[in-house]
């Protein structure tokens, strides 16, 4: 089940049998064969893909909640949409885990993108760009500490600190949006250069992985390099790291460290 972005790419260059299944309205990169179904007829595509004796499903890509036509709804989709409704309200978490127990009802098994691709995630240690400065263990204790405090109210997987002060956090317009507000700082609120901070990505705690694991990628080099920040924290073995040797490069190249630790 696709959605926009490099993943959906790499999960069917490694698994080239799989069906791929996108949806109407949504952009996505993957190459032909593709099937497209719409949203307002899930009953169709449950229908489908049992004819196909699908067993295993993967969500994976980046996709908006996308406007749904009442007027469009099969017989299981009218069933559904009060739920949906319901879940709709709950923030991210609660609409990815609605939408996964009805594929599990169905008798699919739902599994995350990690589990086909274990090389996504990180071991704990350092993965690329030079060593920290003396004041990175403050800021990534001092964003761990955010992040775990923020993981209840479902609000976003990231945040930048810099000389122990928080300049952001991650809401949803995503983090490269949280960068970019980041470069737009004025330099009176920032820490001397040799002592920028940085940014942490991290999962929420209870957040369901198999559908909605925080990543980075080589465009994330590019938004810390014009914020101004020293480089990167992510959370060893529960964040993404698309296009690893072009996102390993891409921090190499622009100075920045890029870690994993434990949380």
């Amino acid at each position: 089940m696709a959605g926009g972005g490099a993943l959906p790419v790499a999960l069917a260059r490694a698994c080239p049998e799989a069906l791929r299944v996108v949806f109407d309205g949504v952009a996505h990169d993957l190459a032909p064969p593709t099937h497209t179904h719409r949203f307002e007829r899930l009953g169709a595509l449950f229908d489908w893909l049992q004819q196909q004796e699908v067993e295993r499903v993967v969500m994976a890509g980046s996709m908006t909640r996308p406007p749904l036509d009442p007027a469009a709804f099969d017989a299981e989709m009218q069933t559904i949409a009060p739920r949906l409704v319901a879940a709709m309200q709950e923030g991210d978490d609660g609409l990815l885990r609605f939408i996964v127990s009805l594929f599990e009802e169905r008798g699919f098994a739902v599994e995350g993108a990690y589990e086909i691709l274990p090389d996504l995630t990180a071991a704990e240690g350092p993965i690329a760009g030079p060593s920290p400065h003396a004041g990175t263990a403050r800021d990534t204790a001092r964003a761990a500490s955010i992040l775990a405090a923020l993981s209840p109210l479902d609000l976003g997987q990231a945040c930048v600190v810099e000389g122990g002060q928080c300049l952001g956090v991650e809401t949803l317009q995503g983090t490269d949006f949280l960068l970019d507000c980041t470069a737009r700082t004025p330099e009176a609120l920032r820490a001397p250069v040799g002592q920028r901070g940085l940014l942490m990505k991290a999962a929420k705690r209870g957040q369901d992985l198999r559908v909605d694991m925080p990543a980075i990628g080589p465009d994330t080099a590019a938004h810390l390099a014009r914020a101004g920040l020293a480089g990167a924290v992510i959370e060893a073995g529960r964040v993404m790291i698309l296009e690893r040797e072009r996102a390993i490069e891409a921090f190499a190249q622009a100075g920045l460290f890029l870690i994993a630790r434990r949380l």
